[in-house]
């Protein structure tokens, strides 16, 4: 993949949006995720996200990623970052910025996901039975917990 470079010749990152959308108290707390449809990573397990729409602002490219992909609907987009993702090979088809999002349902009773757009699957997962992840989401999976005190 090339990169894009913008007018000054300065290389420019493809921006994502990713979401940490928790439920349940501390020690039942579950994590959604999407089992991937596509290259990279197909088949595996990764945390609700995407690429932003050009201008468009990280935390609408959050909400929609996360209703594309998993039909759950945020009524106010997350406020709450978890972190900025930007490391080297973090992701197969080049650089690649990601800013992480938390969503803290904070109740027992979530939405149901449905999966949709690239996600072959969505559902709740208890975080003490996490699969492996695509990416470097079990990194932001930590680093939402560590956010929350877990």
């Amino acid at each position: 993949m090339l990169l894009m470079e913008h007018e000054s010749g300065h290389p420019t990152p493809r921006l994502t949006a990713d979401v940490v959308f928790v439920c349940g108290a501390a020690a039942d707390r579950r994590v959604l995720l999407i089992s991937r449809a596509r290259a990279p990573f197909e088949g595996m397990w990764a945390l609700p996200g995407g690429f932003a729409e050009q201008y468009e602002p990280l935390e609408s490219a959050a909400m929609r990623e996360l209703a594309e992909e998993t039909a759950v609907i945020l009524t106010e987009p997350p406020s709450r970052i978890v972190g900025v993702y930007a490391e080297r090979g973090r992701d197969p088809r080049g650089w690649t910025v990601s800013v992480a999002y938390l969503v803290d349902f904070g109740r027992v009773d979530p939405p149901q996901p449905t999966c949709g757009d690239d996600a072959a699957d969505a559902r709740w997962w208890p975080l003490a039975a996490l699969p492996p992840l695509a990416f470097d989401h079990e990194r932001i999976v930590s680093d939402a917990l560590d956010a929350l005190g877990d």
